[in-house]
């Protein structure tokens, strides 16, 4: 018990004798000289070009997405790069699709590593690709996603999704 006071001593003793000392004063400022020149202007660069934006909506009308689904489909729900048809509620099972842009690759590039098997398609804007119920389509560096969602055999929808890649590289 007789250390605790010493320590305590010892503790304030060091306190205080970091808060003194001689040190030299502090300039007012860290600026000698005024500058005598303005820096130089930013070189004039340009911009590289946006991505083009797309509507991912309006790139399937409600007829083909019923088409591509062969059933009726409610009214679509535009998202942020991508528009989604549903199936009523008394059935059958069936959704839609469409993402345009990064979210499109996106979805390509994890099912690429996850090795689903794709399909080519030639002559369907600059690159396109199918696989069981989505295909992707690459027009002039812009990728767009066609799912299709249906319980049944996804060959059957093969054919479909072909003639979805071919519309929407059309309007893009």
């Amino acid at each position: 018990m007789r250390n605790r006071p010493m320590a305590a001593t010892a503790l304030a003793l060091a306190l205080l004798a970091g808060c003194g000392g001689d040190d030299e004063p502090v300039a007012d400022s860290i600026f000698t000289d005024p500058p005598t020149a303005p820096p130089p202007a930013p070189a004039e660069t340009t911009a590289p070009p946006a991505p083009q934006t797309v509507d991912a909506c309006a790139l399937l009308t409600q007829a083909e997405a019923e088409a591509l689904a062969a059933t009726p489909l409610d009214p679509p729900l535009a998202g942020e790069a991508s528009c989604t048809w549903t199936g009523p509620v008394t059935g059958p099972t069936a959704q839609v699709e469409v993402y345009a842009g990064d979210g499109a690759l996106k979805i390509l590039d994890i099912d690429r590593q996850l090795g689903h098997v794709f399909t080519a398609l030639p002559g369907i804007g600059d690159e396109a690709h199918l696989e069981d119920g989505m295909v992707f389509v690459l027009v002039d560096g812009t990728w767009i996603g066609v799912r299709l969602v249906r319980l049944d055999d996804p060959a059957l929808f093969a054919g479909p999704l072909e003639d979805a890649a071919r519309i929407v590289a059309d309007r893009l």
